[in-house]
């Protein structure tokens, strides 16, 4: 009989407890901050290149090379690129790391590469971004011969 007493008591008293009114607790400061928070998240850049890859054509091993990649953001949200990288210590890309890119706005990507290799060559360059996608390629080629051919 006791515990009957003693779990109704306490079932009220949790019952009563939580009598405040859980909406009065909201801020109508918070929810705007919330929805303008929300839509912004929508808000993305694009990153689009003017070439996905360039082919330097037929150069002598060892002769190093460049090419540069132009892109422009075209989404609707600061551009900023956190890292290139290549696919082999032979091929280096250069770019102004966490420099935002404004929507509408251009920006260059240099790809140099020392030439090393033989035959045909295709290096790529994964650019990490923070676009939907992450990240984005491209790439260079080439037809490498032994000097004096």
């Amino acid at each position: 009989m006791k515990r009957v007493v003693l779990t109704i008591a306490l079932v009220a008293a949790v019952f009563t407890s939580c009598k405040n009114d859980a909406t009065k607790k909201i801020k109508a400061e918070n929810v705007a901050q919330a929805a303008v928070r929300d839509e912004a998240a929508k808000k993305l850049p694009v990153l689009e290149f003017d070439k996905k890859e360039h082919d330097f054509g037929t150069i002598q091993r060892g002769t190093a090379v460049e090419t540069v990649f132009e892109f422009t953001n075209t989404g609707d949200a600061p551009l900023v690129i956190t890292d290139a990288s290549s696919s082999c210590g032979c091929t280096v890309p250069e770019f102004h790391k966490d420099e935002p890119i404004a929507p509408g706005e251009k920006g260059e990507l240099v790809v140099k590469y020392n030439g090393s290799g033989i035959n045909q060559v295709t290096k790529t360059v994964t650019v990490t971004t923070n676009t939907e996608k992450g990240s984005e390629q491209v790439r260079i080629k080439a037809f490498v011969e032994e000097p004096g051919k």
